[in-house]
């Protein structure tokens, strides 16, 4: 039997300007088969797995040479190259199905779970409307969504990230495809979820004897699902095999680096190195670890805080109960310090962080900030608090005003709290953050939508210390970041802290990267501190059985 995917010397362009995007790939996928797509953003995992389904806009995309064949379950095989109108019609979503990255924008939000599903199941097949509701409540039911006939009537905006993705997996699944392809399925998911997805992907996979191409740029998540691994680097194929084999023996530079800059594999305060390291053959030695320099005096003492959302009203608009995001919460964070906050969706760490800087109002209880307490803090006086904490939030495009460039954006906190006396002297401290995050002078002039996610990243680190704080809650500051950008990151931040000395809340899912950067963890769970301790001793030897089963999730190299 052939493949059912072999993709020949594909190579496709945007422009003659800028090159190849994708540069003769080749590769297989077999009946059966889990085949992952590995590298860093930009590499040309996403353009692959579009080019199949030809989901790329034509012009500007340009395929300049390959072939892309197909063997479908009646055993002829096409050239999805030559395919064009109906014919692809029929191919997307019945023989080849594909999970998105982002399932909240990949759903229609006017448009309730359950029909979005039994849409696409009267799109591929001769049921009725009615057979349609009962086999999408039959697949919500397999990807085990709580209360299937309920999730049917429910809207995305309902839904938590690891329910709307298994709503997509359930709509991908609906026409029992040959090839399915997860495009970061498990991206920013928390490890309980991810690797619930995981499994789920994996138990389909096998039932349906389906091949799947699996795109991610976490290597602990390809040792968990797929056979083979394929490593892509800008727009290439630099080497694959199977998956055991390729991590315990990898060749090339390029697969060395990314496997390498995992802070899994690294002490606290250890440089983490990257990805340019080992391609330019200049890899560092292990430094050693960063003294420490956490002091026995609180900066921010939190006492018994409570951050409660009213989940039903009485009719006069009185809540009538309440959801408790943080309940009765009660720590101390000491300047130097680096604080982990750990926890899965839904148990309170942004709240908490929030409300740590009185973005939040607190239900009750109190914090305490440097000796003052916030809430007895008028408008004035919180304003010139303000200039000492900052939040870096999780996604940096988004906290970027897009009509702004980016030295108009860091400039913008400047001019609010009177930092600089003129628009010159204002221009001179924007570079100088800018060179301190490792960007250049020019970066001033762009916009947000020019950067990539590491570099908006960036930018979002050197707002934050523009005012120069003596606290800072990054809040999922590396969860979507490529390793290798994540590795500079962690190491930017590590940096920072130990030239300004600003005292760190730093909230994760990922415990390997928390690990890494705190000097102690509280992991949080439904609104509680389940646990709390010093970071190697909680991560090796954890008492609660709720962060034992986090520590479990966390997919690993074998």
């Amino acid at each position: 039997m052939p493949p059912l995917l072999s993709i020949s010397n594909l190579s496709i362009s945007f422009s003659t300007e800028d090159g190849l995007v994708l540069d003769h790939v080749s590769l297989d996928v077999g009946r059966g088969e889990i085949v992952a797509l590995v590298g860093e953003s930009g590499s040309g995992k996403s353009i692959t797995s579009l080019s199949i389904l030809r989901l790329l806009p034509s012009p500007p995309a340009r395929y300049l040479s390959g072939e892309i064949l197909f063997t479908g379950r009646d055993g002829q095989t096409i050239d999805l190259l030559r395919q064009e109108g109906e014919a692809l019609r029929h191919i997307r979503g019945a023989a080849i199905a594909m999970i998105f990255q982002e399932p909240m924008t990949s759903l229609n939000p006017v448009f309730t779970c359950g029909d979005q599903v039994a849409e696409a199941i009267l799109a591929h097949r001769k049921v009725s409307a009615g057979e349609a509701r009962e086999q999408a409540i039959a697949l919500f039911g397999r990807v085990r969504l709580p209360d299937p006939e309920g999730m049917y009537n429910r809207w995305p905006h309902q839904l938590s990230g690891g329910q709307k993705q298994r709503v997509m997996i359930a709509m991908a699944m609906s026409s029992r495809p040959s090839l399915l392809i997860c495009d970061e399925p498990t991206t920013a998911l928390d490890v309980t979820v991810q690797k619930t997805i995981l499994e789920l992907i994996r138990q389909l996979q096998e039932t349906e004897d389906m091949g799947v191409i699996f795109i991610t740029h976490d290597l602990g998540v390809v040792a968990e699902i797929a056979d083979r691994a394929v490593v892509l680097y800008k727009g290439k194929v630099v080497e694959q095999g199977p998956v055991r084999e390729l991590f315990h023996h990898p060749r090339h530079p390029y697969t060395q680096g990314l496997l390498n800059c995992r802070p899994a594999l690294h002490v606290k305060g250890e440089r983490l190195p990257v990805v340019s390291d080992y391609l330019n053959g200049s890899i560092p030695p292990s430094a050693p670890a960063a003294p420490n320099l956490v002091s026995t005096e609180a900066l921010v003492k939190v006492e018994n805080l409570q951050v409660w959302y009213p989940a039903k009203k009485s009719f006069l608009g009185k809540g009538r109960s309440y959801t408790k995001a943080v309940d009765g919460v009660s720590f101390d964070v000491y300047k130097g310090e680096t604080l982990g906050l750990v926890g899965e969706s839904g148990c309170g760490k942004t709240t908490l962080g929030r409300a740590l800087l009185r973005l939040v109002e607190p239900t009750g209880g109190r914090v305490f900030f440097d000796g003052a307490d916030l809430g007895g803090l008028d408008a004035a006086a919180m304003k010139q608090l303000r200039s000492r904490m900052q939040l870096i939030f999780q996604d940096p495009y988004s906290s970027l005003n897009p009509r702004l460039t980016i030295g108009a954006a860091i400039a913008e906190a400047m001019q609010v709290h009177g930092l600089g006396t003129t628009e010159k002297e204002r221009r001179r401290l924007v570079v100088q953050l800018l060179e301190k995050v490792s960007l250049t002078a020019e970066y001033a002039g762009r916009w947000p939508h020019e950067l990539s996610g590491g570099q908006r990243q960036r930018v979002v680190i050197a707002r934050a210390l523009a005012l120069r704080p003596d606290f800072i809650v990054a809040d999922e500051s590396v969860s979507a970041l490529d390793v290798s950008v994540q590795a500079q990151v962690l190491n930017l931040l590590n940096d920072l802290k130990n030239e300004f000395g600003f005292t760190v809340v730093f909230i994760s899912h990922d415990l390997s990267v928390i690990r890494y950067i705190s000097d102690r963890i509280l992991v949080m769970n439904k609104g509680r501190i389940e646990e709390a301790g010093d970071a190697e001793t909680l991560y090796n030897h954890p008492r609660s059985e709720y962060t034992k089963k986090l520590i479990a999730a966390i997919p690993r190299l074998r």
